[in-house]
Order: C-alpha cells, then structure tokens, then sequence
C-alpha cells in the first residue's frame, strides 16, 4: 500500500478499536471487541482520532502522490472534515435520534454478529451484557448536553423511550435461536441484562431528560449547514433545494394522476392506491419474505451480465424481518469485509400480517439490486484500487441518490409491469420529493406555499397526503427527519446529482450505458460537489 491507503487503512482499525459497535454494523474485519464507550471520554478518543488523522493525511498530501492517492486523499479528507465540524457543534452531547440513532446501532448490531459456533454465540452474549454500560454512557454524553444548555428535542427525548421500551424482551427470539447448548445460560442473562438496560434508558428519557429538553425542533442554518455537508459530501444551497424540492414534487403528482387513471380510468391518486391495497397483497409473513426474496433474486438474474457485470459472492441478497423495529422503513446492511456475512435488506413490519406489494417493489431495487447492494457490495470486493476507508464508509447522497437512480433505472427497464407498482414506484418518488422541502423547511422554519409554518402535525399530513406515505410510515418517518438533520435530502438531491452525470456522459460520443454503470460503482464513495468531475475522468 502507499502511505495514503494504509493512512486510510490504519484508520479504520483504529476507528474499530474505539468503536466495536461501528466495526459490527460495517462488516470490518477485526478481532471482536466488547463495546463501544457512548459516553464523553469515548466521543473524545473518536474526535481525537479524527483531527490526528487529517494531521498525518496533511503531511502526505505535501509529498508525491499517484491519482488514486489523490482521489484517496481527498475523500478521507472531505469525510473527516466533515465530522470534525460535527464535533465543533458539540453534537455528540445532543444526538438524540429516535428510531435510527445510537440506541437503534446498539441494537442491531448483537444480530449481525457471527453466529457459525459457540464461541461466536459467546460474543454475542458478550455484547448484549454490555448493553447496560453502552447505554449509560449515551446517558452521560446526554447529561453533558444538559449541563451545557445545549440539549436534543424533547420530542426525539419522548419517541426514544418508546423505542427503548419496545426493545425490552426483542432479544428473545435471538435466545430461542440459539437453543440448547453450554451459551445458553449466559445468552439468557445477557437478554435478561439488555432488557434491563432499554428499560433504564426509557425511564431517564421520559423522567429526567424529557423535562429538560427543548422544545424546539428544528437546528437552525449553522447546524444544518454542517449536517447537509455531513449527508451530501458538499455544501446546499438551502432555499435552492426548497424551492427545487416543491416543483419535483408538483411533476411527480402530474405522473402519478397519468398512472391513477391507467388502474381505473377516472380514479383520483387515493383511489387507485386504495384499490390496489384492496387487491395487491399477500398475507402472512412466510408468504412475505418469500416474495420479497423472489423480487430480490429474479432482480440479479436479469442485471447480470446485461447492464452490469456482477460478481459472484454479490449475487445473493438476504431478505430478513425486522419484526421488533419501529423504524418504519426498509434498510440495508453491507457484506462484511471478508464477504463470509451477506448483503441484507431489512423489513419492518410495523405490526402487520397483510403486506401491500405494489408499493414495495420500487424498495426492492432501492435496497437490494440495482441498488445499496451492487453499489455497496463493488466496494467489498474493489482489491486495491479503493482505500479501506472507501469499502467500508460511505456518503448518504452518494448511496442514496444511487438507489434512487436504481428505482429510476427499473423503470427504464420496463420492470414496473406487475398492477400498481409503477404507481408505487411514482408514491416513493414523491415521498422522497416531500422530503426535501419538510426536512429543509423545519430545520430553517422556512414557509409553506400559503405562508403558514411548518409543525409535527400539518409535517405528518403533509407527508401523508403529498408525500403519499404509508399509514404505517407517517409518524416514524417525520419523527426520523425530525431527528435526524439533512439526512433525508440526500435521496432526492443525490439522484438529481446522479442523473445530471449521467446526462453529461450521454453527451460524449461512444457512450455506452453499462460502461458507465461499471465506472460509477468502481468510482467508490464520493461527496456529490465531485460526483461530476470524478465520473468524468473514470468514464
């Protein structure tokens, strides 16, 4: 490796040392490490890794560099940056994010654990016994936010103890799963001990911090000024995007009165949705998980070898249930480092047994393939033309704004053929769309079209009635963007980024689409200020 890659290699081994957590949910491939310190000495160590980093990256960038040093360099400095803006805020004593935040991690990663042997079980039980001191630790870092005058919302404070609650007794099926066995005792305890750590978590939530909150929920424009550069890898033209956000959405809703018509002629939007909840469907969540992987494998078999060229260990997608999330959403979690854990894509089912399908299966190429899979799992196995930091990081308007392309690029397919999924695919477009303006809008108290203010009530009814999101999804979704900054503009700002490189590459002559596809997954993780420039050079 040159200095620059193994710069960015030692990096993420020191990151995974500070961060067991971090190193579980990445797939890192690492000795097993406990726990990851939530609280203010923990969050100390990571920025002072952050800020030692770019030191050390300064010094190689004033010495002789080959281009992939340099596209190396300037990736590792942009995200590093990046976060050490993040620390200039004091963020870490008021991240608060109900549903997708710290306490979600903590979570979720027990279940991503190797399970092959005993001694793998024995780490698992491990991590959930530290579930406890993980948590206290959020507590602290969260004391420290109160002590400053800087705390989170009371609102992510209230939506957190539930979450916290619903958590108590998750890990059951994680136990069952195990069975008989010299772990068992000790799985059991470790359940026994994570539970009891979620209930904590919710009582000093609503008890002591809830009180203590604030009211408001938005950021305000220096915090999200740093957030948006956090999730697009550039800075935003706020009132831009606002506005730019408005009229994407007022073009979607002219398609998708185009497509109501084509379910029933005459049929308003609500209508044509209600008669194909009425009818596209499969009920159960054995019949579930089967479709969902059918759609997942029959995606790969018609990619592969025509507009991409996809390896074998990628060719595989893992459908799971995510029945104890509250989160409302599917998500995807990358291959490990080594490739021995698979691409998954996770499914909440919100309490359900009936599960609409015509407006899922836009989600499926979203999260699965063309999507986070293919462009996440490129990365895995890129060898030596990406730096470590590359595989194992990522740009949220990068990832998203891709599986935003992917949706559209089914679409060009012709794969929306099955009744209502093309108006289910024109639905997610247009929550995405929603998305921009209510996050921007909140966080900047700007105004709505008829000059009335943005709040969590007319947020949710504006997502359900515009955005046209599931029932199921409404509260969860607005509770996320609420909590989580700039996060939800990078889908619709990401993909507009992503369809102008593609429109300029369409320009030159010899342009040949899966070329282009292999360059853009070869490309790695890049903020969206040098998607265009980059793609230039690679393609």
């Amino acid at each position: 490796m040159t200095p620059v890659f193994e710069l960015c290699s030692r990096y993420v081994d020191r990151l995974a040392a500070l961060d067991p957590v971090f190193a579980t949910m990445r797939g890192v491939e690492t000795e097993f490490r406990v726990a990851t310190d939530y609280g203010p000495d923990g969050h100390a160590a990571r920025e002072h890794l952050v800020r030692s980093t770019l030191s050390e990256l300064s010094v190689l960038e004033s010495g002789v560099m080959t281009d992939s040093d340099r596209g190396a360099a300037a990736y590792l400095r942009e995200r590093l940056e990046s976060q050490a803006a993040w620390y200039d805020l004091g963020e870490p004593a008021r991240d608060l994010r109900a549903l997708f935040g710290t306490m979600h991690i903590v979570h979720d990663n027990a279940s991503m654990l190797p399970r092959g042997n005993d001694d793998q079980w024995r780490n698992v039980a491990t991590r959930l016994a530290a579930v406890p001191l993980m948590l206290a630790g959020l507590r602290q870092t969260l004391d420290t936010g109160i002590e400053r005058g800087t705390p989170a919302a009371r609102r992510q404070a209230v939506e957190g103890a539930a979450q916290a609650e619903s958590y108590v007794g998750s890990h059951d099926e994680l136990v069952r799963a195990y069975g008989d066995g010299p772990v068992a005792t000790d799985l059991a305890r470790a359940a026994q001990a994570a539970d009891a750590g979620y209930a904590e978590l919710a009582k000093y939530l609503l008890d002591t911090y809830a009180p203590r909150a604030t009211e408001v929920d938005g950021v305000g424009p220096e915090r999200y000024a740093v957030h948006a550069r956090m999730s697009l890898g550039a800075d935003l033209d706020a009132r831009e995007a606002y506005e730019w956000g408005w009229a994407e959405l007022e073009r979607i809703e002219a398609e998708l009165a185009v497509e109501a018509a084509r379910i029933r002629p005459g049929a308003t939007i609500d209508e044509a949705m209600a008669l194909l909840d009425a009818s596209e469907y499969v009920d159960g969540e054995d019949a579930y998980r089967a479709w969902l992987q059918h759609k997942h494998d029959w995606a790969i078999e018609q990619l592969n070898g025509v507009h991409f060229d996809i390896a074998e260990p990628l060719r595989t997608v893992e459908v799971t249930l995510a029945t104890g999330s509250k989160s409302g959403a599917a998500y995807y979690t990358s291959p490990s480092e080594d490739l021995s854990r698979p691409g998954r894509t996770w499914w909440p089912t919100g309490g359900r047994t009936r599960f609409e399908t015509w407006s899922e299966l836009s989600t499926v190429y979203h999260e699965g393939v063309p999507g986070h899979h293919l462009q996440n799992g490129a990365c895995r196995i890129a060898g030596d033309k990406l730096s470590r930091f590359a595989k194992m990081t990522g740009v949220s308007g990068h990832g998203e704004g891709w599986a935003l392309y992917a949706e559209r690029l089914a679409d060009e397919l012709g794969w929306f053929t099955d009744r209502g999924t093309r108006l289910g695919m024109l639905t997610g477009s247009s929550l995405r769309a929603a998305r921009v303006v209510l996050d921007i809008g909140v966080h900047l108290d700007l105004p709505m079209p008829d000059g009335s203010r943005w709040t969590f009530g007319n947020a949710c009814d504006f997502l359900r009635n515009r955005g046209r999101a599931e029932p199921h999804r409404v509260h969860a979704e607005v509770v996320r963007y609420f909590g989580w900054p700039a996060q939800a503009i990078s889908y619709k700002l990401g993909e507009r980024a992503w369809l102008a490189a593609r429109a300029e590459a369409q320009q030159r002559p010899g342009f040949d689409l899966k070329r282009w596809h292999t360059a853009a997954l070869d490309l790695g993780p890049v903020g969206l200020d040098r998607l265009r420039a980059a793609l230039r050079t690679a393609s």
